[in-house]
């Protein structure tokens, strides 16, 4: 490889699934929490937090 090039390993598995239900089943208790996250009324906590950062 050239100077200053990081040499590139293409047969590297990935760290995480490309798609996290490829790699969840359907009824696993994190998809209750997520679920559950959403339905929450987060309003309140937005308003915390400026619009620009």
């Amino acid at each position: 490889m050239g100077y200053n090039f990081k040499n590139v390993d293409r047969e590297t598995a990935y760290l995480l699934p490309p798609n996290m239900r490829e790699w969840l089943p359907a009824n696993h208790l994190a998809w209750f929490i997520v679920d559950a996250v959403e339905s929450l009324g987060l309003k309140k906590f937005y308003l915390a937090y400026r619009s620009g950062g």
